[in-house]
């Protein structure tokens, strides 16, 4: 098995688990094989924001398809 990972990172002005949620459900309906995610940094944007914008960096790992 051959895997590949690739970074995304989720946006929310509601919190950092809907801000994963973000990315994982991207993730979901556009990678296929996908294997495990993980998070990996979370922050909140306030320069260019309106209101705080959380963010979840998170790293996805699929299988390469043969």
């Amino acid at each position: 098995m051959v895997f590949k990972k690739i970074t995304l990172i989720g946006t929310s002005p509601e919190s950092f688990d809907a801000a994963a949620d973000d990315a994982i459900d991207r993730a979901e309906t556009t990678l296929e094989n996908i294997q495990w995610i993980e998070v990996d940094q979370l922050g909140v944007e306030l320069a260019t924001a309106e209101d705080r914008e959380y963010q979840a960096e998170v790293t996805v790992a699929f299988e390469l398809e043969e």
